[in-house]
């Protein structure tokens, strides 16, 4: 295969990868009812007067599923991770015992796991844009080959065509996957 063929499937496939590791990212964001460290993954701390992630200040974890708990390194922080993750707006209510930070998740309510299914398609259709973005930058780099006979471009194209087709079943199988976790009661 020509080698600027071969860079132009790389960098389709590489774009697509990336579309992938997004959508995983935005899904672990989204709460699912069972209590997770990366619930807190975006909480930055006021730290000797510089912002700090939590995970940098602090130890989270989930002792059950229903419940978070952190522990600072230096009990002078409780208050300010307190505050932290007042201010982060997670909707979550932090109790300061003057050892640790404990936070029950609540049960998600019906109406809530559905806003939080229409969230993650929302976010699925969105890694699918990305796909077929380079699929189609993909295909326009390949027409603009001079020197590649039409066989070989309407081979290239095929396999573009088929690299998306399987990426867009991946995001259809993550969303299956994280929607069954959202709606599972």
């Amino acid at each position: 295969m020509n080698e600027e063929l071969k860079f132009v499937l790389d960098s389709a496939k590489e774009a697509m990868d990336n579309a992938i590791k997004h959508l995983e990212k935005e899904f672990v964001n989204i709460r699912a009812g069972k209590a997770s460290p990366a619930m807190l993954g975006g909480v930055m701390v006021e730290y000797y007067g510089s912002q700090t992630p939590l995970s940098q200040v602090a130890n989270v974890n989930t002792p059950d599923g229903r419940t978070i708990t952190v522990q600072p390194w230096e009990k002078s922080m409780l208050q300010e991770i307190e505050r932290a993750i007042m201010i982060a707006n997670l909707g979550f209510n932090p109790m300061n015992n003057g050892e640790s930070i404990i936070i029950n998740v609540p049960a998600l309510t019906e109406e809530r796991r559905k806003e939080l299914a229409k969230q993650a398609k929302s976010e699925a259709e969105d890694a699918k844009v990305g796909i077929r973005n380079a699929r189609k930058e993909g295909n326009n780099d390949i027409k603009k080959m001079d020197e590649i006979s039409e066989d070989l471009k309407g081979n290239a194209e095929i396999d573009i065509q088929e690299m998306t087709d399987n990426y867009v079943k991946k995001v259809d199988a993550l969303f299956a996957v994280k929607e069954k976790e959202i709606m599972t009661v």
